[in-house]
């Protein structure tokens, strides 16, 4: 059976992200959660342990306060309030944290630290997963067990002021609200003021019983100039004003109630060195957490030393301070200190409520449940709690109950702490199976690519399967059933659930015949490679006695970076990685110029020929028809001994000078955006040219960079295309004054900042006016087949539209990236690649290696908390979720899509020359694919269990990238035949 080259690319791409969609299902976890729903939320507490004896406690403890007010401040860093930040800016808060009648935490937030699922940790209690950050642009509702749901339904009055996103999550909870966007992260004043207009107001009111203030403002701060700029000790400070405010408010109003009332300051993450979050660094996981109340005795506290608390405890807190039952799907545990000075029955009772809903969760989600010691523990727990009732309803009040009751408390506690964790751990449980089978579905593919890539790389090539021998059939027939056997062991064993196993047996049976019949394709190219079976393609491709040294840096770079992936560390440091080897390969380039400038290139047969190319690199499409391929290598041969020995001048120069000016151009944008775990808090131009002092530079830099890609794009286009480029590149300039980012040269200062949504409309009219007119060149070329140069210009008008959607998006400090990656692609194309005459495969992995690296220039990471999510609103008021998904993406994506871009450009001109160009598509489709599964099967070798949490950023930034890029591929392959 024989297979064409380009259903062979198309049947690598389904089957690798039918893999890769596996493997991703059982890499992100079910969250541990309760089956019983909220439905039930009338059903009576469980009952007080008695021992025999008769209770008189069987309903749920009254509440511990009267009002609770949760002040949240965005991204409130730890050492914010205990460092010396908070000792300067905040004296009230460190007045009540060392004198005061107030318990201080480091609350611990779990990965990924963005707002919603945080928002979903301190409210149910529950671990919100990563997969939760795609669902955090939208925050749909809550339907999960929940204090605010709890609350309501016990008849509290909630008022809510601040992030919308409360909103969202909770509609129709709150009595009264006041919701404020937090995408337009460049307002961090008037996004708090409209928050604390309603304090004077709402604090003089007695209609409330809860009170939920969420201030933006420092995170704000934190994502425009980082964590040190000299806006946070403002911020800090007005926060604290606020803070004073409310409290004394409360104190004065106790002299009318029976209860206390609670105050409780928090942040729901904290904030990277680089003002992002998102990740797991300390300082993006540690919040501060103060809970001030007249009810806690007063004692001396200490600012260095608070004690450690998971953020999820504080749902458990809440519901035991407002008298509600305890969210079922919390893992937290009550904080101890809050209830610290009631009678030792009601602390007793509060810790049996909390240990029974951790038990019965655990039952839910853990097969195996009695056996984990905090299940057995907590029959302990049980049954000395019964003994020590039972004594105290006969009114024992000897030595021994004081005695007993410490001890039942202490077990309380172990118990709490050991349920947990086995929750905490089980929320880790990754579905191991699923796992394998997209591990080795992508590996399989891998392997079928490494096997024919080298026979199937040409356009008209077929991929030959040959028929099995009869013992080798049987053994492919009866691989099926022994992976059947296996897949019902596994499903019927004592485990955890998995997601295959949850599959109709149709289904299932279908995967695992995929996966033998790939194994049986993998093992016959394996024997037929041994025992030198036919050749795969019609037309061999012509070898050259050696390869040159750019191939081998090429093969080698791409192995060892696949190589690396198998370390976590490198994949934290990945940014270096492709910094060296793009050095690496300007060095190598550099080599080959020289050599073949003053040696003379004795290896030209394997370069392909450029006739009719004007040195500026617009194609001239060929007259008549064209010689074939044997033909062509001997009047090649004749005709062009050295490709670069003729060349006089300036072009010889700028030939020569190429490798070190982009060498140049790197050095200065790796200065631009520090990335990386071990570099993001150094120092880097962006933080000094982001910073206010420095606005004037910044505006200078952006409308250079402007101009330039003015200059670089606009060459190839149309005089209508032109215009529109020019129109829209003033616009962005406009934009960002509009905005504050920038001034104009006659400002002295910007006062009249807005949203610049009217100037931002106007850029995507333009930019859309610029893909409108590329793609009616491209639908002409499909009319008139020989005009190549209409074909052309089309294409280059879309991709000059995607540069200046880039330009809209990216942030000022950003601009020169994006000129000095147009800088670099022309300097490759005019005098390297064509110069050069490198063929499709070297130059399809160049664009790759040269997009991934302007990924991390662009101040990316494999971390979350680099992703820029106000690109997704620019010229939006108010959220559209598929547009700001989009534009969030192609603005994170930038470089490598431009890149991908470009390379289409570049391959469809050389499209137009003779015979071997023509195998150019089909180089691309199985290069990109072959290099795109090799990255997949790395990260999936690399993904064991004790580094899952800190790869699945990584798996995320992974999926959209390569699979988009070998779909273009297919298509294009598609075209070609």
């Amino acid at each position: 059976m024989r297979l064409g080259s380009g259903t062979f690319a198309a049947c690598c791409v389904v089957i690798e992200v039918l893999g890769v969609a596996l493997f991703l299902r059982g890499f992100f976890p079910a969250p541990v959660c309760s089956f019983s729903g909220t439905e039930h939320q009338t059903e009576s507490p469980a009952p007080e342990p008695s021992a025999g004896a008769i209770s008189n406690w069987t309903k749920l403890p009254p509440p511990l306060f009267s009002k609770v007010v949760i002040m949240l401040i965005d991204a409130l860093r730890d050492d914010f309030v205990f460092g010396s930040k908070g000792v300067k800016f905040m004296p009230y808060t460190t007045y009540l944290v060392e004198k005061g009648s107030s318990h201080s935490f480091v609350a611990e937030a779990k990965p990924p630290t963005v707002t919603m699922p945080r928002i979903k940790a301190l409210m149910t209690g529950s671990l919100p997963g990563f997969i939760d950050v795609v669902r955090n642009l939208n925050s749909p509702t809550l339907l999960e067990d929940n204090v605010i749901t709890r609350a309501k339904a016990a008849g509290k009055r909630i008022i809510f002021y601040g992030d919308e996103t409360w909103v969202k999550l909770f509609p129709k909870h709150f009595v009264e609200y006041d919701g404020t966007t937090s995408f337009f992260v460049s307002d961090y004043t008037e996004v708090d003021d409209n928050v604390t207009r309603h304090l004077d107001k709402v604090l003089k009111r007695h209609d409330w019983d809860v009170l939920i203030l969420h201030y933006l403002g420092l995170d704000h701060i934190g994502h425009i100039s980082g964590p040190n700029s000299p806006l946070i000790g403002r911020k800090l400070s007005e926060m604290d004003s606020v803070l004073m405010k409310i409290h004394t408010s409360l104190l004065s109003e106790e002299r009318e109630t029976l209860l206390p009332n609670l105050l409780v300051l928090c942040g729901d993450h904290g904030m990277s060195e680089a003002g992002g979050h998102g990740a797991s660094s300390v300082e993006e996981v540690n919040t501060a957490m103060i809970l001030i109340s007249s009810a806690f005795e007063r004692k001396p506290g200490d600012l260095r030393r608070p004690k450690y608390i998971q953020q999820t405890d504080l749902a458990a807190t809440l519901s035991i301070g407002l008298g509600l039952p305890i969210p079922k799907s919390s893992i937290g545990n009550l904080i101890f200190p809050v209830v610290e000075g009631k009678p030792m029955r009601e602390q007793l009772r509060f810790l049996h409520l909390n240990t029974v809903q951790l038990s019965k969760l655990l039952q839910e989600n853990v097969p195996s449940y009695k056996k984990e010691p905090g299940f057995e523990q907590f029959k302990v727990s049980e049954r000395l709690h019964g003994n020590w009732v039972r004594l105290y309803l006969e009114e024992n009040s000897s030595e021994v109950l004081s005695n007993l009751g410490s001890k039942v408390r202490r077990q309380y506690l172990d118990a709490l702490r050991a349920l947990s964790l086995s929750l905490s751990r089980q929320a880790a449980q990754y579905d191991v199976y699923s796992m394998a089978v997209g591990t080795v579905l992508v590996l399989e593919v891998l392997a079928l690519l490494l096997l024919s890539g080298p026979r199937a790389l040409s356009g008209k090539a077929e991929l030959d399967v040959p028929l099995p021998s009869p013992a080798f059939s049987l053994l492919c027939y009866l691989l099926p059933l022994g992976l059947a056997a296996l897949h019902v062991t596994v499903c019927t064993s004592a485990g955890g659930t998995c997601y295959l196993c949850s599959l109709p047996w149709l289904t299932a049976g279908g995967v695992m015949v995929l996966v033998s019949t790939l194994l049986c394709a993998v093992l016959s190219a394996l024997t037929g490679m041994f025992a030198g079976g036919k050749r795969l393609s019609k037309n061999p491709p012509q070898c050259n006695s050696r390869s040159s040294e750019l191939d081998l840096l090429i093969l080698l770079g791409t192995v060892g970076h696949t190589l690396s992936l198998g370390a976590s560390s490198f994949i934290e440091e990945e940014p270096q990685t492709w910094y060296f080897l793009v050095n690496t390969l300007c060095l190598a380039l550099c080599h080959e110029i020289y050599r073949n400038c003053f040696l003379g290139d004795d290896c030209a047969p394997q370069r392909c020929p450029h006739a009719g190319e004007d040195f500026d690199g617009v194609a001239v499409a060929p007259q008549g028809k064209s010689p074939g391929p044997d033909v062509w290598e001997l009047d090649r041969a004749s005709r062009h001994p050295s490709p670069l020995g003729a060349l006089r001048g300036p072009d010889r120069w700028m030939v020569l000078a190429s490798p070190w000016l982009i060498l140049t151009c790197c050095r200065l944008l790796r200065s631009l955006n520090q990335t990386g775990v071990q570099w993001a808090h150094r120092p880097d131009l962006g933080h000094w040219l982001t910073s206010p002092d420095h606005k004037v530079e910044l505006s200078v830099l952006a409308a250079v960079s402007l101009i330039m890609i003015f200059v670089l794009v606009q060459k190839r286009c149309s005089l209508a295309s032109k215009v529109t480029m020019a129109f829209g590149l003033l616009g962005i300039y406009c934009y960002r004054v509009a905005i504050g980012n920038l001034l104009f040269p006659w400002q002295q200062n910007n006062k009249d900042i807005s949203k610049g949504i009217t100037e931002a409309r106007f850029v995507y009219v333009f930019v859309l006016g610029i893909l409108f007119t590329g793609t009616k060149g491209l639908l002409k070329s499909q009319i008139t087949a020989d005009d190549f140069t209409v074909k052309t210009v089309g294409l280059w008008e879309i991709y000059s539209g995607l540069v200046l959607l880039a330009a809209l998006l990216l942030r000022p400090h950003n601009l020169p990236v994006l000129a000095l990656s147009l800088v670099i692609q022309t300097i490759m194309t005019q005098f390297v690649w064509r110069p050069l005459r490198h063929n499709a495969a070297e130059v399809t992995v160049m664009h790759y290696w040269f997009g991934q690296a302007f990924f991390y220039f662009q101040g990316n990471s494999n971390s979350i908390a680099t992703v820029d999510i106000s690109a997704g609103f620019v010229g939006l008021d108010a959220y559209v979720e598929i547009p700001a998904m989009l534009l969030t993406t192609f603005a994170t994506y930038t470089g490598p899509v431009l890149w991908a871009s470009h390379l289409v450009n570049f391959l469809t001109s050389e499209a137009s020359r003779p015979a071997p160009e023509t195998q150019a598509s089909g180089t691309l489709c199985l290069c990109t694919k072959l290099t795109s599964t090799s990255v997949d099967g790395a990260k999936v070798a690399n993904c064991h269990l004790l580094r899952l949490r800190e790869l699945s950023p990584h798996w995320l930034s992974l999926w959209k990238g390569p699979q988009s890029v070998s779909s273009e591929c297919v298509k294009s392959k598609h075209k070609e035949e």
